[in-house]
C-alpha cells in the first residue's frame, strides 16, 4: 500500500536497488503519461521499478522496464504491465539529459513513483555505475555505522 511521504507526496514505489548499484549524480522530477487503469492500479501501489531506466527515441523521454500490474477490475482494455510509457519533460531537459548520456557514459534511472497534487511523478536520476569495490566499501561504511550506533546505545 503507498505510504506517506513528503508534504502532499503519496510515495507508490521506490528504486532501493538504485543507490546500491549506482552513484546518484543528480536528481529530476519528470510526469509520466498513462493510461487510467495504469492509474487506477498505482493507487493500490502495484508497481516495481526494478531494473527500469529511461531511455531515448525520436527526441522523447521513455521509461523502460517499469512494472505496473494490470488493474484487478479492469477488463480486455487493461493496459500491457511492461509497455515504455513516455516521461513528461521540457525540451530543455530532455536535450540535457540526452547530452549526458551520450558524452559522459552515464545512465538515467527511475529513483521512485509518487503521488502529488493528484498526478503521477516519477523521480529520474542521471547516474554513474558502481564497480564491485565501490559496493563493498559501501556495505563496509554502513555496518561500521551500525556497530557505532549499538555502541552508544549500549552506552
Amino acid at each position: 500500500m503507498p505510504t506517506k511521504t513528503e508534504a502532499g507526496e503519496k510515495l507508490i514505489a521506490s528504486n532501493r536497488k538504485a543507490y546500491h548499484d549506482y552513484f546518484v549524480l543528480q536528481k529530476l522530477e519528470a510526469g509520466i503519461a498513462l493510461t487510467g487503469t495504469e492509474v487506477k492500479s498505482l493507487r493500490d501501489g502495484k508497481a516495481n521499478l526494478k531494473d527500469s531506466y529511461v531511455n531515448f527515441q525520436h527526441g522523447e523521454a521513455y521509461l523502460f522496464g517499469a512494472h505496473i500490474s494490470p488493474y484487478t477490475h479492469g477488463n480486455r482494455e487493461n493496459h500491457d504491465p511492461v509497455r515504455p510509457r513516455k516521461l513528461l519533460l521540457h525540451r530543455r531537459e530532455i536535450d540535457k539529459l540526452l547530452g549526458q548520456v551520450v558524452e559522459k557514459g552515464l545512465t538515467i534511472v527511475p529513483l521512485r513513483l509518487y503521488f502529488k497534487k493528484g498526478k503521477v511523478k516519477a523521480e529520474i536520476a542521471v547516474v554513474r555505475g558502481k564497480k564491485l569495490f565501490d559496493k563493498r566499501a559501501a556495505e563496509k561504511g554502513r555496518e561500521l555505522d551500525r556497530e557505532a550506533a549499538a555502541a552508544m546505545k549500549a552506552r
